[in-house]
């Protein structure tokens, strides 16, 4: 898939503080890290980036205690993220719909009736739209982490379960975790002609 449509971590997490510091109650860096669930010292870090970029201004409280306020600025760039990952968001949904559906015509053309998707997320869900828009039928589901739940109907095994299906075709669902899962594939065995990627030519 396309590098252009990776969303940078930093700006994800800035967002997320930002969100949460724009509430009415005042928080502190601990309720700030439980909420995000990242380290306390890494909260630090990136409210004293925010505080150092006017973002993000901080009130003193008696007994030591401090509480983190949006300024007019923190606001303005809380929708300007906002806005930027809503865009980050339509990309990858473009991006990923139109890679699977070409992916999905190839194997169709190519004889293929039947196919396994590897990796349960957010990009799983749009190949299962595209695939509708094809005479593919999802034959199996796999995910070691979300094994014995189903998608869409159709029950998810683990990955050692799955390789089971000796003809049927793997196609790897998560973008995030793509490398994982290949490589996990050639652990266990499959074949590389078994195994594909939409966006890859």
């Amino acid at each position: 898939m396309n590098a252009s449509v990776e969303k940078p971590l930093d700006s994800s997490r800035s967002l997320q503080l930002l969100s949460e510091i724009s509430g009415e109650e005042p928080l502190s860096q601990r309720e700030l890290s439980r909420r995000l669930g990242i380290a306390v010292g890494l909260v630090n870090s990136y409210l004293k980036n925010l505080v150092s970029k006017g973002f993000v201004r901080v009130k003193n409280f008696p007994s030591n205690r401090y509480a983190y306020l949006l300024t007019p600025q923190g606001i303005a760039e809380k929708s300007r993220l906002a806005y930027q990952h809503l865009s980050y968001f339509t990309s990858l949904y473009t991006v990923a719909r139109q890679d699977y559906l070409d992916l999905f015509h190839r194997l169709e053309d190519s004889g293929i009736c039947e196919v396994v998707f590897c990796g349960v997320d957010e990009v799983a869900e749009v190949a299962y739209l595209s695939l509708q828009e094809t005479g593919l039928k999802l034959v199996a589901v796999l995910d070691d982490a979300r094994s014995g739940e189903a998608f869409f109907g159709v029950p998810v095994a683990s990955m050692t379960e799955g390789v089971l299906l000796e003809r049927a075709l793997l196609v790897i669902t998560s973008l995030k975790r793509r490398a994982e899962l290949v490589q996990k594939l050639k652990d266990l065995g499959v074949a590389a002609g078994r195994v594909f990627v939409a966006g890859d030519v």
